[in-house]
């Protein structure tokens, strides 16, 4: 895996840890292209981050800041080595399950722009409900906001928020990336 484009493109990434299921190079590609200037300055949140590399890709690409939630440790040390690697520095990386880590004192998803949800693709049913609800009744910023949901193409159907409106569906292999805009 590598960095596709922007101030770290083709810095490699290091190894996946076990249990990581990375969204591949040319979906990362596709999703950026179809994300735009949503990236430029954009505050991220990337949970269930794995490697980090959705996150990665937007700091690359310009985004102001990042903040990286997997619940694994593996996961966690990957990104911090990762960040290192890409000398995306600073970052926040945060070791915790991502509905807990949600529903602390506080909306830790009202400062961002553009938030990836890349949860396992055996996470179904209301886990990821409440992970989703919890998002859509975070405040948005004032210019709105961009969710990223990938899922597995044999995945059940989810329950977005109402005001979640539906602007891409792109398909990649055994992928599905979906991306919101919230307003």
């Amino acid at each position: 895996m590598r960095i596709i484009a922007g101030t770290a493109r083709g810095r490699r990434l290091g190894p996946v840890p076990s249990g990581a299921r990375p969204v591949s190079d040319r979906a990362r590609e596709g999703l950026f292209s179809s994300l735009g200037p949503a990236v430029e300055g954009a505050r991220v949140l990337d949970l269930y981050a794995g490697t980090g590399a959705l996150g990665l890709e937007a700091r690359s690409r310009g985004a102001a800041s990042a903040t990286f939630v997997d619940r694994d440790r593996a996961a966690t040390a990957a990104i911090r080595d990762n960040l290192a690697r890409t000398r995306l520095e600073p970052a926040a990386v945060v070791t915790a399950e991502v509905e807990r880590f949600l529903f602390r004192t506080g909306d830790p998803a009202a400062a961002a722009d553009l938030i990836f949800l890349d949860p396992p693709y055996d996470l179904e049913g209301p886990g990821l409900d409440r992970v989703l609800a919890r998002l859509g009744s975070s405040a948005p910023p004032s210019e709105g906001r961009t969710v990223v949901l990938t899922r597995g193409n044999r995945s059940s159907i989810h329950v977005i928020p109402l005001h979640w409106a539906l602007a891409r569906r792109l398909t990649y292999g055994d992928s599905l990336v979906f991306l919101y805009r919230e307003v």
